[in-house]
């Protein structure tokens, strides 16, 4: 099949792929409880060496540079208490930690969580963090501009593989928060 944006060489449905996804990532995919098919969410094989934005870019089509996310999980803390979320962001943007994040987590300082948390309580590899599949009782914050775009590319939860979920998805991940201003141009 061809994927819906860029240039990749194999494309197939995540729920035919499941053997190529992280535990937690393919029951996410197995288990799929928005309006918008699984089958819709799509599983592409990328190299790990194209991984940096501008290689990638170069190497799977120039138009992903406006189509693609990160998600990112961060820390907010009050009182005594952490809360991690996961926020989901334009890749030409960054997150509003200090303003938007820290006002919908109700925290009193927030931050990037360190690399052994986010993968850690994720079990999924650093760089490929994506919202499916992450523990179900974190906020999944998500900029409204993702809800926006007919596709994004994201994580898979490995380096190796990327996600092309259709934008509206991300409003029914659960947990899902759809903010205004959560992702800052850079």
């Amino acid at each position: 099949m061809d994927a819906p944006i860029g240039n990749f060489d194999e494309a197939a449905p995540a729920p035919d792929c499941l053997d190529e996804l992280l535990g937690p990532v393919a029951d996410a995919v197995r288990h799929w409880p928005g309006s918008v098919p699984a089958d819709q969410i799509i599983y592409v094989e990328t190299d790990p060496q194209w991984a940096d934005t501008a290689v990638f870019v170069e190497h799977y089509g120039r138009e992903l540079l406006e189509q693609s996310a990160n998600c990112v999980v961060v820390a907010g803390k009050r009182g005594g208490e952490t809360t991690l979320a996961a926020c989901v962001v334009l890749s030409t943007t960054r997150v509003d930690v200090n303003g938007v994040v820290r006002r919908q987590l109700g925290a009193r300082k927030a931050s990037f969580a360190a690399m052994d948390t986010a993968t850690g309580e994720t079990g999924m590899e650093y760089g490929g963090i994506t919202p499916l599949g992450l523990p179900g009782d974190w906020p999944v914050l998500v900029d409204s501009a993702v809800v926006d775009l007919p596709y994004v590319l994201v994580g898979s939860g490995r380096r190796r593989g990327k996600l092309l979920v259709p934008g509206k998805a991300f409003a029914e991940i659960p947990g899902a928060v759809v903010l205004e201003g959560l992702g800052v141009a850079v």
